[in-house]
């Protein structure tokens, strides 16, 4: 999935609310705590939160017991360059 498609599963309007962390993307639409698509007033699904879940009080294996949708491409990406990569 592209962040772009990403960005469309935010979970507004009925849409489910996917996030991105470390190049997965989760399924948190069944989260109370993700009512709408918003995570304690500060977090918006449809995102890739790894920068933000540095942060976070609680420990990443949280969000490591939602489903997994898929893989975020850039970082698949990313990945796949640095495995090639000649420097």
């Amino acid at each position: 999935m592209t962040t772009t498609e990403l960005a469309q599963n935010d979970g507004r309007e009925g849409r489910p609310a996917y996030v991105a962390v470390s190049g997965t993307i989760y399924n948190v639409s069944d989260s109370l705590r993700w009512k709408n698509g918003h995570h304690e007033g500060i977090h918006q699904a449809g995102q890739d939160l790894t920068q933000a879940l540095k942060s976070a009080p609680h420990v990443r294996t949280l969000i490591e017991r939602f489903p997994v949708i898929g893989n975020l491409e850039e970082a698949a990406l990313k990945k796949k360059k640095k495995l090639f990569s000649w420097k």
